[in-house]
């Protein structure tokens, strides 16, 4: 992406509605009526209907077509529909799909939607059972004949040599996890609302694929969450203030696998330390926002688990390699105030990207003071994406926020 090309789109698209289901581990109903739920929630919260909209995008791994849910929701013809793959790492760039679509006039209400049934159907944490030749197949046939079955025990392997290289132990990986539940424990839609953890409980939680705990992963959701983008200047006319699109990024590094990259370019600094995908997102977002780590009041990370969230800090900038468990636990950058996945709900991200636009709205249940920018990011390990969220500068005349 070129630099006028990723310029021109900062600033000219927001998000303005967002709508969940609850979050539980049996829904008890099927993932096309999570989704229609969710989608109708956000468009209610917008002041918008279902005839407003003209697009909708959605992750591969999801099982509710665009034009099924539209059917469902009562969304009438479609100018753009897509779909972003890499499981988590789809998560913002369905927002950045949105955000070009309305920028380039091809659609003027667009949905982004995710919504499954991970903990009562298909769970994803119980890795790889069956595979068809592929060439996905064939990338993970170098790792599976060693054990290597579960997304648990592919971040192991990094987690584990991110320990040795910076002399540190499991506790590192605690801070975060405690973070998130600190957060969780206060947030009533959280499946760990009023459930706090310390750094003993854990360090007392079972070994899952050393050197990961079992509070180091995240939990497994029921649920859906949908999110409505649309033009800055439609956004204004709208019920709440617009959290605005300043910058978008999606990257892939060299010799990029899915959650199994061992063996690509030693050169890269960091090396299986750090995360080289974010890394290409993140100078994107840096250069396109003319933003800077100290111009972020929140961080939504994805926290699939623990390590990698230490990791995107130390990509983003946030502090130096090594230093990134330090660095959550002096509270030196507000985290996942929702209470991330780990503590909210695993809803592939999603649900981070509705927190921040509640923190800029002045609406979030852990709402903290004069919030202007916050920085998202999706799944790790994997090609991902992120994004730059913002008060409207230029919303004057526009209700206050609560």
């Amino acid at each position: 992406m070129s630099l006028h090309r990723a310029d021109s789109l900062g600033g000219r698209a927001a998000i303005v509605g967002i709508g969940a289901t609850e979050f539980s581990k049996d829904s008890g109903r099927s993932e096309l009526r999570l989704a229609v739920e969710a989608v109708r929630a956000a468009l209610d919260d917008a002041g918008l209907t279902p005839a407003d909209v003209d697009g909708l995008t959605t992750f591969t791994m999801d099982t509710s077509p665009e034009i099924t849910v539209a059917q469902a929701a009562g969304i009438g013809e479609l100018s753009f529909f897509s779909r972003v793959h890499y499981g988590g790492g789809a998560a913002c760039a369905t927002v950045q799909q949105a955000a070009l679509a309305v920028a380039a006039g091809i659609a003027d209400v667009v949905v982004c939607y995710r919504a499954f049934n991970e903990r009562s159907g298909r769970r994803f944490g119980s890795g790889v059972t069956h595979r068809e030749p592929s060439a996905e197949g064939t990338a993970l046939g170098w790792s599976l004949p060693f054990g290597l079955l579960t997304p648990a025990s592919w971040v192991a392997m990094a987690a584990q040599r991110y320990l040795h290289t910076y002399g540190l132990t499991p506790e590192a990986f605690g801070h975060v996890a405690v973070t998130d539940r600190r957060y969780a424990a206060t947030n009533p839609a959280a499946y760990f609302y009023g459930r706090p953890i310390t750094l003993a409980d854990h360090a007392a939680s079972r070994w899952i694929a050393e050197p990961l705990r079992l509070l180091d992963c995240c939990q497994e959701t029921d649920g859906g969450q949908a999110l409505v983008v649309t033009g800055v200047e439609r956004a204004r006319t709208l019920r709440h203030p617009p959290a605005v699109i300043r910058a978008a990024a999606q990257g892939a590094g060299r010799a990029q696998e899915q959650m199994t990259s061992y063996y690509r370019d030693r050169g890269y600094d960091g090396g299986l330390t750090g995360l080289p995908e974010m890394s290409v997102v993140a100078r994107q977002l840096w250069r396109t926002s003319r933003l800077t780590p100290e111009d972020i009041d929140v961080g939504i990370l994805y926290d699939h688990f623990t390590p990698f969230v230490l990791m995107q800090l130390e990509e983003f900038g946030f502090c130096g390699r090594g230093e990134a468990a330090d660095f959550v636990a002096a509270d030196a950058l507000p985290l996942n105030t929702h209470g991330g996945q780990l503590g909210e709900a695993y809803l592939h991200g999603m649900n981070g990207i509705a927190e921040a636009v509640r923190q800029l709205r002045g609406t979030a249940v852990n709402q903290l003071p004069e919030v202007r920018h916050v920085l998202v990011t999706a799944g790790t390990g994997v090609p991902t994406s992120a994004l730059i969220l913002g008060m409207d500068d230029g919303s004057a005349g526009h209700p206050t926020r609560t």
